[in-house]
């Protein structure tokens, strides 16, 4: 065979060009698979593609009605905190305020009772010296009146007479003390 058949051969032979009925058969089975996917697998991955889709949008969606209510709650819990720190620092300082006025009663009623102390000891000590008083009186009034019956030589035993000696005496006696102050 000659070169020039040959490599008409060849032409004719080429295996990236395939023959036409095959071209044809490809062709055919191609769209008979592109339609069935199209009909039966496309709108399958679409409603798949669809649900996953509408899960995400309907995820964020939760996702920021959650992060909403989270903020609405925590703007309650700070405005409860709030309150209730407002409403500590106000029982503190009516405690204080309690406080203070109760030690103020108790300074009152100590300062009160000392004077009922001070003022019953300066009666007791008045009327411990009126007792006093009154028995060094008669003591002394029985000294006087034997001292006197002993340098005038006779009783002075009458008891008026003895009063009377007696009060005059401690009566001079008194306003010297008063004069020499």
């Amino acid at each position: 065979m000659s070169p020039l058949v040959l490599m008409a051969a060849e032409e004719a032979e080429n295996p990236l060009i395939p023959p036409v009925p095959e071209l044809v058969i490809g062709l055919i089975a191609f769209v008979i698979v592109f339609g069935f996917l199209a009909k039966k697998l496309l709108p399958n991955i679409n409603k798949v593609l669809e649900e996953r889709r509408e899960a995400i949008e309907g995820g964020i969606e939760d996702a920021q009605a959650m992060q909403q209510e989270a903020q609405s709650v925590l703007e309650q819990y700070k405005a409860q905190l709030a309150e209730a720190r407002h409403e500590a620092a106000r029982l503190r300082q009516e405690a204080q305020e309690q406080g203070a006025t109760l030690i103020a009663d108790m300074r009152a009623e100590g300062q009160r009772q000392r004077e009922e102390i001070v003022a019953a000891g300066h009666a007791q000590i008045a009327a411990d010296r009126k007792a006093a008083s009154s028995a060094l009186r008669q003591d002394v009034g029985k000294l006087a009146t034997e001292l006197a019956g002993k340098l005038v030589g006779e009783s002075l035993e009458d008891h008026a007479r003895q009063s009377r000696v007696i009060d005059r005496f401690l009566d001079d006696l008194e306003e010297k003390a008063e004069a020499s102050r």
